[in-house]
């Protein structure tokens, strides 16, 4: 007698029909990329220039003196510092908007130093300026440092959110800048915006001739970058950053000590955007301002998102939206336009460069075997 199983079919199974193959991924970013293109020029149509003039008179505007070249390095400096330290908190799992405070408050630390050494109409101290000028970038970067672990401590022990802890805290360090801006450090019969009491040019940071760049500031921003770099790629601290910012809980259960790790991040960062701060002091509007950090940290963290978080990457892209940035000052002057052209630009290249990245990782063909 057959059993059930040998006198039954074995019922046949559906199979559930081939995905589509998806196409490769450079198609997806190479494709947002020319649509991103297409739509500058559509705006720049309505604003009512050509785009071939636009370009044009933006990159004579940032490469076409040697004064304009120096502007494009001098920017570039401080974007570097600040990109360099996001990309900590970004492989962290961290979105640190509050950049932009320890740039301000990494600012207000270094003019308290130079201030204190050389106070109003002092022309000699205990320290020769070069060594003034050191002691304010790293008291600049202690400052950085305190006020990224005042964010990571609210983030870590108080559970709040670092987006809404650092966006608080910019505000914070904005409003201390401009009651001594007004307050006690404000500038002799007068309290203007314009800042305080510009810094003799003995604690200036020295220039490529007559430009605006640094040298200083340069090797900061390019030694913070490759010094990212190294830690990123080939260091026992880097991998354990990157499992923590995957899956935290995985990381935990597997002994690494999580906290720490997203303090040292705020820390790293806090240290990077504070020395940026100081060099905004000493190297380039030589007094305190309120808009000190220029909105540099906003601009690192477009940057290090756009490079998908390698600081591999950082240089040419960063160098790319200084010279958007400084190009774009001609655009009122030459064509009539709002300097404010430039922002849309940076934020449509941005965000359709993000969408390829997200359409390539989610339809993108996976390479076989």
């Amino acid at each position: 007698m057959k059993t059930l199983m040998e006198g039954t079919a074995a019922p046949q199974t559906m199979n559930p029909p081939a995905p589509i193959a998806g196409l490769p991924p450079t198609v997806y970013r190479i494709g947002a990329f020319v649509i991103s293109l297409i739509l500058v020029a559509l705006v720049i149509f309505i604003s009512g220039a050509s785009p071939a003039t636009v370009i044009g008179r933006m990159v004579g505007g940032a490469f076409g003196t040697a004064d304009q070249i120096g502007r494009v390095i001098a920017t570039l400096s401080p974007l570097l510092l600040c990109a360099a330290g996001l990309v900590y908190t970004f492989n962290a799992g961290l979105y640190n908007l509050g950049v932009e405070g320890q740039i301000t408050f990494g600012a207000i630390a270094a003019t308290w130093t130079l201030r204190l050494l050389y106070p109003e109409g002092a022309t000699a101290s205990l320290l020769p300026p070069p060594a003034a000028i050191a002691l304010a970038i790293l008291v600049g970067g202690v400052g950085g440092i305190a006020w990224g672990l005042l964010a990571g401590a609210l983030h870590v022990y108080g559970r709040i959110s670092e987006i809404f802890a650092g966006l608080g805290l910019n505000f914070a360090a904005t409003g201390i800048a401009i009651y001594l801006i007004f307050g006690p450090w404000k500038r002799p019969g007068v309290a203007s915006l314009s800042g305080t009491q510009p810094f003799d040019e003995s604690l200036w940071l020295g220039t490529f001739g007559r430009t605006e760049a640094t040298p200083v500031a340069l090797a900061l921003g390019l030694m913070a970058l490759i010094i990212t770099i190294g830690v990123m790629r080939n260091t026992y601290f880097g991998l354990r950053l990157r499992a923590v910012g995957r899956n935290l809980r995985a990381a935990y259960v597997l002994g690494v000590p999580a906290r720490r790790q997203l303090l040292s991040a705020f820390l790293i960062c806090g240290l990077f955007a504070g020395v940026a701060g100081a060099l905004q002091v000493v190297g380039v509007f030589h007094r305190l301002i309120p808009n000190i950090s220029s909105n540099l940290g906003f601009l690192g963290l477009l940057v290090v998102m756009l490079v998908n978080f390698d600081p591999l990457w950082i240089l040419p892209v960063a160098f790319f939206f200084s010279a958007l940035n400084i190009g774009s000052l001609q655009l009122p002057l030459s064509l009539g336009l709002e300097s404010s052209l430039s922002g849309v630009i940076q934020g449509l290249l941005v965000l359709f460069a993000l969408l390829g990245r997200g359409l390539a990782q989610k339809y993108g063909r996976k390479p076989e075997g």
